[in-house]
């Protein structure tokens, strides 16, 4: 059913899932990484499987995704970081010379076997439940090894995105093959589709996206047009990036919650899918409310060919996970 309604076929009820399903919000997940760092649980098959099933048990979720984080490849690829905890990724020495783009390592597929382990192990367990396979984007990557961490600015990424274009190219270039490879891992293990993550690409104008962002996730998507699987396409804050993204190549455009899913399908186009987009905050009101504004994006999803219900990016840690299992029943019903 999400399969199908990623290709936009028709089917009995919207498909759901939530971006950080399997996270800080489940007591289960928390007890099981007490004392395991965030890389090291990405490393063990057996975490990743029991992780990535929690979810699925919990709340009855149409789609499972895979637990992973999107700077795997990147330390898989010999990049020096480590995800802090209340901080994210940190990266002990920031790209920033054209000696430090030229030092960044390839992907090969047995530098992450324990994702296709991992993989393989998870798909009879779900049974008929799909597994999706994810990605960061190549902009998202960048910013991450240039900043040295997050950022709310991008200061040094626009540097070298406007100050030395060919070098940024060559950054991006690199990481799409990465991301590509990492990718293509998954599909190559079982994954039902794959999703490409361009997190902070809503920092960008639509012109800078089209200009130094669109080439090369447009390389990534293209690379896997022949893998028979859904591709999804995810950003924060890219509302006057939709049609752009639209045109990068993904079979479903991931929306937030700024742009009705109806607005936004007249802005990719009638030939895409939709995802989302419930804002991830109004699950803290009472459930009138949630219910109130869940029947509305499935109503403007039905302006898609297809539409698979999510929030409109993940689940705060502090959500109750009743919620979530209670919106989940009600999704089924319309």
């Amino acid at each position: 059913m999400f399969v199908r309604a990623c290709r936009g076929r028709s089917v009995p009820h919207t498909p759901v899932w939530f971006m950080r399903q399997a996270g800080r919000s489940l007591p289960e997940y928390r007890k099981i990484r007490e004392g395991v760092g965030m890389l090291e649980s990405c490393r063990r098959p057996d975490l990743v499987t029991e992780i990535t099933l929690q979810p699925v048990r919990r709340h009855g979720v149409d789609a499972a995704i895979l637990f992973s984080d999107i700077v795997v490849p990147l330390a898989a690829a010999g990049v020096d970081l480590d995800i802090v905890p209340g901080t994210g990724p940190v990266v002990a020495e920031p790209i920033r010379t054209a000696a430090d783009v030229a030092a960044l390592g390839t992907l090969e597929p047995g530098d992450v076997s324990y994702v296709d382990e991992a993989v393989r192990l998870l798909v009879p367990e779900l049974g008929a439940t799909p597994l999706i396979g994810f990605a960061g984007a190549p902009f998202t990557l960048a910013s991450y090894l240039i900043e040295g961490g997050p950022s709310r600015t991008y200061l040094k990424t626009k540097a070298m995105m406007y100050g030395d274009p060919d070098l940024w190219n060559e950054l991006c270039g690199k990481l799409a093959d990465i991301t590509l490879a990492f990718l293509r891992v998954q599909v190559g293990a079982g994954v039902s589709a794959v999703q490409l993550f361009d997190s902070w690409a809503g920092a960008l104008s639509e012109a800078d996206y089209r200009r130094f962002v669109l080439p090369h996730s447009a390389r990534v998507l293209s690379g896997l047009q022949d893998a028979g699987v859904p591709r999804i396409h995810f950003g924060v804050g890219t509302g006057v990036l939709l049609q752009a993204m639209g045109e990068a190549g993904a079979d479903v455009v991931g929306v937030d919650w700024r742009t009705p899913l109806d607005r936004a399908t007249t802005v990719i186009g009638p030939d895409r899918s939709v995802q989302g987009n419930l804002d991830p905050a109004i699950l803290f009101a009472p459930w009138e409310v949630v219910e109130r504004e869940a029947r509305r994006v499935v109503a403007e999803g039905r302006a898609a060919p297809g539409h698979v219900f999510n929030l409109g990016h993940g689940v705060m840690p502090e959500t109750d996970p009743e919620v979530l299992t209670r919106l989940v029943e009600l999704i089924h019903t319309l």
